[in-house]
């Protein structure tokens, strides 16, 4: 027996369907060929690798996020966060492929092929294997144990019934609903030594790719959940009573997850605003200082407060851009008063010039002021 999903009231089918209402804003808004789109998906996958590892205490800047997502070198992250940084951004991407896969089908390989993935680099995790024994989710700060999963025996069958229930969910469960018990019954079944909840929040943005509720970047919850850990912690413990009680009331867990969708995709709305207008400024500088319409991406990225160097550029960069090239258009865009030279030779890198940073900041600065407020009080 699994978690059930509660039949949805009338006030959580208000809030399924205003966040339904926002992301079909957001999916025109993100899907109209507008060149500012490609940095935004890029932040918005990274913004989710950092969300769902800072959770797990693996905390990165967002650029040091960014970086590793585009496989580049990290600025400062130690080489254990960078690990598991690099595992999760190959199962999200995995994620990605599969979003609109003819031939997809859940099973236990799948689960077991993302964990490895996730934690191969430490084979003392046991990547890709279920747990072998019993499992205890501790406090951290007290020690004391919060949760105690189901015996290792069981995870098995457990397994197989949450693969069959997403297999075959019945059509009236909205795809946010379908996601969102996923996750709950993943983590609280608990099936690997480590990583599960990861791997659990890796699985929701799994099932609401495959509904296509948004691009994958942009069906993420993994960005909030990672700025409201201790809020996913407390309803986790709520719902999950200590030890595995499948026939307690999932709804708390329900209603934050709706919260956590609406929320997350008015902050989107917000960024595609913002976004559109920074490019548009990045645009017009460039122009009056006569430069390559190639280099907007990366005065774009200097802007949001990103390192800009050459590798990060040809990273960015739309159509082939060579070493020589991004040297000579770094240089220009230093000169032309739009970026700043820190360091000599190859350790080199520009950051934005001040006017630059001061119009990210009025931009972001004129963000109307977001509802905060609990939908469900």
């Amino acid at each position: 027996m699994l978690f059930q999903t509660p039949h949805l009231d009338a006030r959580e089918r208000e809030v399924l369907d205003e966040v339904f209402r926002l992301r079909e804003t957001l999916r025109w808004q993100v899907s109209a060929p507008r060149r500012w789109v490609g940095s935004l998906r890029r932040l918005s996958f990274a913004r989710a690798v950092q969300g769902s590892n800072t959770i797990e205490g693996y905390d990165a800047t967002l650029e040091d996020v960014a970086a590793v997502v585009a496989g580049e070198e990290p600025l400062a992250a130690g080489a254990e966060t960078r690990r598991a940084l690099e595992g999760y951004r190959d199962a999200m991407t995995y994620v990605l492929q599969l979003a609109e896969d003819p031939h997809f089908r859940f099973d236990e390989t799948l689960l077991r092929s993302l964990h490895f993935m996730m934690l191969g680099y430490d084979l003392s995790k046991s990547p890709g294997r279920w747990r072998p024994g019993a499992v205890y989710v501790r406090n951290d700060a007290s020690g004391d144990v919060v949760y105690e999963a189901p015996p290792a025996e069981l995870v098995p069958a457990l397994i197989a019934e949450l693969v069959e229930s997403l297999s075959v969910a019945p059509e009236t469960t909205p795809p946010l609903v379908r996601a969102a018990m996923a996750h709950l019954n993943l983590v609280m079944i608990h099936p690997f030594s480590d990583g599960n909840g990861r791997m659990a929040r890796c699985v929701q943005t799994l099932v609401l790719a495959r509904e296509a509720i948004l691009e994958p970047p942009f069906a993420s919850i993994e960005e909030y959940l990672g700025r409201n850990t201790q809020a996913y912690y407390a309803v986790l413990a709520e719902v999950g009573g200590g030890v595995w009680s499948p026939e307690r009331d999932a709804r708390p867990w329900l209603r934050f997850c709706l919260t956590a969708h609406l929320r997350q995709a008015r902050t989107l709305l917000a960024r595609v605003k913002e976004s559109e207008q920074l490019w548009e400024r990045c645009s017009l500088e460039a122009q009056r200082a006569r430069l390559p319409a190639r280099v907007i991406p990366v005065l774009f990225n200097a802007a949001l407060g990103f390192r800009a160097q050459r590798s990060a550029y040809r990273a960015v960069a739309e159509g082939e851009v060579s070493d020589a090239m991004a040297s000579r258009d770094l240089r220009a865009m230093a000169e032309a008063g739009l970026l700043v030279a820190h360091g000599e030779k190859r350790g080199r890198f520009y950051t934005a010039s001040d006017a630059l940073r001061s119009a990210a900041r009025e931009i972001r600065d004129g963000r109307p002021r977001q509802d905060g407020s609990d939908p469900f009080a």
